[in-house]
């Protein structure tokens, strides 16, 4: 039961008066009425609940759990901004056995989160909402000093992040991560419900000539070869970013400082190779000098030129760090990145509107491209893979960090994901203009998601590389009821398999992982 004290009270007033009086106008990408509603509407946190399949019957090889992060704002702020991308990190887990599945959606419980239900009030400040005109900013930052002092928030000892992005396994753990702070560690229980054992920092012994570790990555590269973890972290003081490798124990390397940045790059993803990581520096920039005009500290400067920057994959320090432009690159996400003859391949996604991605990234035409990257002559070319708005790209796994032949994405318009599909990129070779072999679109009012490929026969080192199942959530606006679907990866038409009625809505949310029975049982 939260304790709601005089001092938290009369906070929470004043948060009121700033809302009220102080604020601008609610745009719309931080209007909580508009940004709450429909598919992204946040849901309550369910326990482990039976499921009903109604189509098909479990294949073995999905014995395990799928968890989907997202935000989930824990309180629903009638005049207060809000942007998507704060809400509070929910997990929403389906747990399968033998044929038969449980679901559950669990909040990750952050410093964050658990500050504010104490507080009975969303009080955390929002680089995308809440610096809404310079008064209201200046008033908000007074206000969260305040409850720092009074010990109602800790966020230099304890982190301030939502973990609200993505799922990852890595060093022998499972991690909700979001990239402004550091991974907090998960546990899933035999009943199928998964639980927050903690902010992690890596068995890591800060070194005295370099940062202490406050942020990763969202997006950390796993080898599955040897176990190994690398992820960066960027900052607004230098170094701006900072290269790192986990070991397979868990344990984080010293970090790489990167010299030739010169300002604070919203660096969302990076691609690592054999040999090679691979940072996308483009024109999304946190500037708090911005604030002082009103403005967010996050927004994008036109001015800059992106560029790609290439450093050895075990590099101790940043001398040997190469960059090459790369005009019209604002890569959101990388679905893989391999060495082939002398060139660094990549493929991903890339914002052609990129002043449209931090309103709605709907509306940023998002596409998928293959990059290659002339080692040699450190030249770059770029071809685009398909004409569609695609982006969560998803590959087989155990392909991570080598060449692989094919892609499953989600396909958006403007207001949902509608669909998924299937590229091969051997198309790209033959001058293809579009490189989509299978598709699937869910039907009129349903929203999806990130696809998530699961192989058949995942000890079959012979197995097709497309030998396998999609899994994903999509809800059925109309009927108001989500469910898992489960598509034959090698259909061409990505056939629907298995469906599974879940008890609870799942919202709008961002990416996912499956972690096998045996996987689990190694956590």
């Amino acid at each position: 039961m939260r304790h709601e004290s005089l001092l938290a009270n009369i906070f929470n007033k004043l948060d009121n008066l700033i809302c009220s009086f102080l604020d601008k106008p609610l745009r719309p990408s931080i209007d909580p009425k508009l940004v709450l509603s429909g598919h992204s509407a946040p849901v309550d946190e369910l326990p482990p609940t039976a499921c009903d399949v109604v189509e098909g019957s479990l294949p073995s090889c999905l014995d395990g759990a799928y968890i989907r992060n997202g935000p989930n704002p824990q309180f629903a702020p009638k005049g207060r901004p809000l942007h998507f991308f704060e809400g509070d990190g929910m997990l929403h887990m389906i747990k399968i056995s033998q044929g038969k599945a449980t679901f559950c959606s669990r909040y990750v419980k952050t410093h964050k989160h658990l500050s504010e239900r104490e507080a009975g009030y969303p009080f955390a400040i929002g680089v995308f909402s809440s610096f809404n005109g310079l008064p209201a900013a200046m008033a908000r930052l007074l206000l969260i000093g305040a409850r720092m002092l009074s010990g109602q928030y800790d966020p230099g000892n304890h982190g301030s992040g939502t973990a609200n992005v993505s799922v990852a396994m890595f060093g022998g753990g499972l991690f909700a991560l979001c990239e402004a702070d550091i991974p907090y560690q998960l546990k899933v229980t035999k009943d199928g419900d998964i639980i927050t054992l903690g902010r992690n920092r890596l068995q890591t012994n800060n070194n005295k000539d370099e940062q202490p570790f406050l942020r990763m990555t969202a997006h950390p590269k796993v080898d599955p070869l040897t176990g190994e973890a690398f992820a960066y972290e960027y900052d607004v003081i230098r170094p701006f970013l900072t290269y790192f490798r986990i070991d397979p124990n868990g344990r984080k390397q010293k970090g790489v400082p990167i010299s030739d940045v010169d300002g604070c790059t919203v660096i969302h993803d990076f691609g690592v190779t054999e040999n090679y990581a691979i940072f996308p520096d483009g024109q999304i920039m946190v500037k708090p000098v911005w604030v002082l005009s009103g403005k967010p500290p996050v927004g994008v400067d036109f001015d800059k030129v992106p560029r790609l920057g290439i450093i050895p994959r075990y590099a101790l320090d940043d001398k040997g760090m190469w960059w090459v432009d790369a005009p019209g690159l604002n890569m959101m996400h990388c679905v893989n990145c391999w060495e082939e003859k002398g060139e660094i391949v990549l493929v991903g996604s890339n914002g052609l509107v990129v002043d449209q991605f931090l309103e709605n990234f709907r509306y940023a035409e998002l596409r998928l491209e293959k990059i290659i990257i002339n080692v040699n002559k450190r030249t770059v070319k770029r071809q685009m893979l398909s004409t569609q708005n695609l982006d969560l790209g998803n590959i087989n796994q155990a392909y991570r960090a080598k060449k692989n032949r094919y892609v499953y994405a989600a396909i958006t318009n403007h207001t949902s994901w509608v669909g998924v599909v299937k590229l091969d990129l051997e198309l790209a070779n033959v001058g293809s203009g579009d490189c989509t072999i299978a598709s699937r679109l869910y039907g009129p009012d349903y929203n999806g998601g990130e696809p998530f490929f699961v192989p058949r026969e995942p000890n079959n080192p012979s197995a097709d590389e497309d030998d396998g199942y999609l899994v994903t959530y999509v809800y059925d606006e109309d009927t108001q009821i989500s469910k898992f679907l489960v598509m034959d990866a090698k259909s061409p038409t990505l056939d629907i398999v298995v469906a599974v009625r879940l008890p609870q809505r799942v919202p709008d949310g961002f990416h996912g992982l499956f972690v096998s029975e045996s996987d689990l049982a190694k956590l």
